[in-house]
């Protein structure tokens, strides 16, 4: 391992044949120093990396790869996304997409090992796979990078170059909840019990819900990222002192990191354990609270995409709702608003028209309501999603929807006749009146 400064990086790369593949951190994580050095020595490259910030390359000969989009590649001109669920995307690398490049953004060594802190999440994967075919592995080794354990430790023997930063790490915006995000979280918290093991996505929801859950006590993680909600958790109490928290990456605050640091109980594991739905399943309780863009009335949801654009990805959404469902006493939760502020609609539709990135959770959880959705049949579904998830202002179309896909029960031929359908809340609809989008 030779330790070398960015101009030598710089003339490394730039010695590379064609149109090498780099992998680099991502999340919170990208050595943005040494990307700025790859984009200065290479014409022509495939950049590829996880939910990618603001700032990645976007310019003619830049190819931007990935199976989660992040703000940073969302709107590259030359994006190419690859459909695959987290706990596979290490597969990608011994396959279709092996690297020629690693930049890893790590903590200074000791006894041998660096760290890659907060980011292990596929690396290590990346890591095997670059070395399997001679390529190049460099370490960018910043001493604000904390030092975690598990399978964030990097042999030095595996590193080709080392380069040496000092900068702090970026931490996300601080989103304040509005008040349906904060009568979403706390549905949510109702339903997690004293001992649960927590996995909670992205997102204000999520986030939101921590807050609710101070009360509680015995509580396990084991999810695929965290946040500074973890600091609330153990500041109350409610974490299980004798179980490790288990995760993948994390991203927060500077104080997020500073406890993180050589902290023991952390345990930050590859994507291929902490998203593999067999070892999810086998924590107790496990709950699983994900987000979305909108739910149908079939129970399917869509977080990936809007407008026929890929606005996401998979990520470790369908991971987990299938872990969680596994395990005993487990649950997967959806949890999002029931009208999207923004665009103006409702987000309980009658048919998803964009690809399904999970389906069949245990409920959908909005501030209108919970719509309990496992083991129910497809009618009762329905009548969930439209009497206790949809916002009042569509539930008159949603009904009329669902009699038109066969989700509400066949009328009588009393009602047939008169061309009057019955509702769940004891009232009628006609059969033949359009609803408000035809």
């Amino acid at each position: 391992m030779r330790v070398i400064g960015l101009e030598q990086l710089e003339r490394l790369l730039s010695a590379l044949p064609g149109t090498p593949r780099v992998v680099v951190s991502g999340n919170c994580s990208t050595p943005w120093a040494a990307v700025a050095a790859l984009d200065r020595a290479l014409p022509a490259y495939r950049i590829w990396v996880l939910n990618a910030a603001c700032g990645l390359p976007d310019r003619d000969g830049v190819v931007a790869e990935t199976p989660f989009v992040g703000p940073g590649t969302r709107r590259h001109h030359a994006l190419q996304y690859l459909p695959c669920r987290l706990s596979l995307v290490p597969q990608l690398f011994a396959t279709t997409t092996a690297p020629d490049v690693v930049l890893v953004h790590c903590a200074p060594p000791e006894n041998g090992h660096l760290s890659l802190g907060a980011e292990v999440n596929v690396l290590p994967a990346a890591l095997e796979a670059c070395r399997a075919r001679g390529g190049l592995v460099v370490a960018v080794v910043n001493p604000a990078m904390p030092y975690t354990f598990g399978d964030a430790l990097v042999d030095e023997s595996w590193v080709d170059f080392t380069v040496e930063v000092d900068s702090p790490l970026p931490s996300p915006a601080h989103q304040v909840p509005d008040e349906a995000s904060q009568l979403v979280a706390r549905r949510l918290a109702e339903r997690v019990p004293d001992g649960a093991t927590l996995q909670m996505g992205i997102g204000a929801v999520p986030d939101a819900a921590v807050g609710g859950l101070v009360g509680r006590r015995g509580l396990g993680i084991w999810t695929e990222m965290f946040s500074d909600g973890l600091l609330t958790l153990e500041r109350a109490g409610a974490l299980d002192p004798d179980r490790p928290v288990t995760a993948s990456f994390c991203f927060g605050s500077p104080e997020l990191y500073e406890h993180v640091d050589h902290n023991p109980r952390i345990r930050m594991l590859r994507t291929e354990k902490t998203n593999s739905p067999a070892l999810i399943a086998a924590n107790p309780q496990m709950t699983s609270i994900n987000t979305a863009l909108e739910v149908d009335l079939y129970g399917q949801v869509n977080a990936s995409r809007v407008g026929g654009s890929i606005y996401s990805g998979y990520g470790g959404q369908s991971d987990f709702v299938v872990g969680a469902l596994h395990s005993r006493g487990g649950q997967a939760l959806i949890a999002l608003r029931s009208w999207h502020p923004r665009a103006d609609i409702s987000t309980i539709v009658p048919l998803l028209d964009e690809p399904v990135t999970s389906f069949q959770p245990s409920a959908v959880v909005t501030e209108q309501g919970v719509a309990p959705l496992f083991g129910r049949d497809q009618y009762a579904q329905a009548r969930a999603l439209i009497g206790d998830a949809a916002h009042p202002r569509v539930r008159d179309e949603l009904w009329e929807e669902a009699g038109a896909l066969g989700l509400i029960p066949r009328p009588d031929a009393n009602q047939r006749a008169v061309g009057l359908i019955p509702r769940p809340d004891g009232n009628q609809h006609s059969a033949n009146r359009p609803s408000a989008d035809h």
